[in-house]
């Protein structure tokens, strides 16, 4: 009995027995390629709300976010990352480590003090065609989602991304010593090494296929009885598609996506490792990098008032360590990419785009309000169904 329990035991690989220590430093580049109206500020959060209100709007180009957490302790913590020549942003840029900053306690989903709960509703749809489908859309009222309650047909994803470097001692760029813009022309390909006081040196190269993607060219037509049909241009290292609309309707808010089932987005706005992009592929939530079409419904487009669309196509992912496994890790570094863009539905591309018809309200010649507007008195602003949504939402999912 005891030889054949050893023989079992024997047949077992060590690496079952053994547990990797966490690497001392962890490293990530996270490369963007925008196009249109960026909105940062609102990470995940950007699927549901479609991009909309995130913050102010950011000029389109290539961006790029440099993360360094090292379990080592620093008194003055100094980090430098050496970059390629084609960057042209000069030999290095500097991780600079935040400052320790206290944030007040708050009670989740409390309303401030003398704030009314929100009014008005979210109305989701999905899918691409012509025509919505059947079951839509799902009807979120905001003022019971204000209170936790959550319908019982709402359908978000979770994405296994890893967790961000974090540790004793963390390093960043942009920062508040530098932040100057990368070139539209800047190339990743090249020797990278990331050094300082409280991490090991980190070497690594990128080749071909690991380097900022295209931009993506959204186009807009009309289609069928009111339908918009969105295309765009294919991109090489793309592992697959996703979009959102996001608009209004009185007192309604509204959020469309391209998935074919249902589906909130509420994680899906982001960076997606290839593997769980292909995943979602296979359940018909993301397109596959051979999709270059899609058309919004025409209720979606009817219903939106001016609708806005964000856009996303997920990039590979590369990932460098050492020394090699088994060993345990002293650092470890992943990249990774994606490109993305967002306008108004119908004002994308030179051409072939559909423009929102908004009424104007008749002024004088001179420009001066005609003498029936200036009678009017002014009225107290209504209340905004956009505005509210959006706050209780960023309660709902911790943003």
């Amino acid at each position: 009995m005891k030889k054949i329990l050893v023989m079992a035991l024997l047949a077992i690989p060590v690496s079952a027995f053994a547990q990797l220590k966490p690497p001392i430093a962890q490293y990530w580049m996270s490369i963007e390629t925008a196009a249109g109206m960026s909105i940062p500020g609102m990470g995940g959060m950007a699927g549901v709300m479609g991009g909309m209100m995130g913050g102010q709007q950011q000029q389109s180009g290539r961006k790029m976010n440099l993360q360094l957490g090292s379990q080592r302790p620093a008194d003055a913590p100094s980090a430098a990352h050496d970059i390629p020549s084609g960057m042209s942003m000069g030999p290095s840029l500097p991780l600079l480590t935040p400052r320790a900053a206290g944030s007040p306690e708050r009670t989740e989903r409390e309303m401030p003090e003398g704030m009314e709960r929100p009014k008005g509703r979210m109305l989701i749809y999905w899918g691409c065609g012509e025509a919505t489908r059947p079951g839509q859309p799902v009807v979120m009222d905001f003022a019971r989602m204000g209170q936790g309650q959550m319908p019982s047909g709402f359908v978000s994803r979770r994405v296994a991304s890893g967790a961000s470097p974090s540790g004793r001692t963390t390093g960043v760029w942009p920062n508040q010593q530098d932040s100057k813009a990368v070139p539209d022309a800047a190339s990743l390909r090249g020797d990278h090494t990331v050094r300082g006081n409280y991490t090991p040196d980190i070497r690594f190269a990128l080749g071909d296929g690991q380097d900022f993607m295209e931009r993506v060219a959204l186009t807009s037509s009309a289609r069928g009885a009111g339908a918009a049909s969105v295309g765009w241009n294919a991109l090489p290292t793309a592992t697959g598609y996703f979009a959102t609309v996001f608009g209004s309707d009185g007192n309604d808010t509204l959020f469309w996506s391209s998935s074919e089932v249902q589906e909130s987005g509420g994680m899906l706005m982001d960076y997606v490792p290839p593997g769980e992009v292909a995943r979602l592929i296979r359940e018909k939530v993301v397109m596959s990098p051979q999709t270059t079409e899609c058309t919004v419904p025409a209720e979606v487009v009817k219903k939106s008032g001016t609708p806005f669309l964000n856009f996303i196509a997920y990039g590979p992912e590369a990932n460098f360590g050492f020394p090699p496994r088994p060993q345990d890790p002293q650092w470890a570094v992943k990249v990774r990419f994606k490109s993305t863009a967002a306008t108004l539905l119908g004002d994308a591309g030179e051409s072939g785009g559909r423009r929102p018809q908004r009424a104007e309200p008749s002024r004088a010649p001179s420009g001066v309000p005609s003498s029936d507007q200036a009678a009017q008195p002014a009225q107290p602003a209504a209340p905004d169904p956009v505005k509210d949504g959006i706050n209780i939402l960023r309660g709902i999912f911790g943003r």
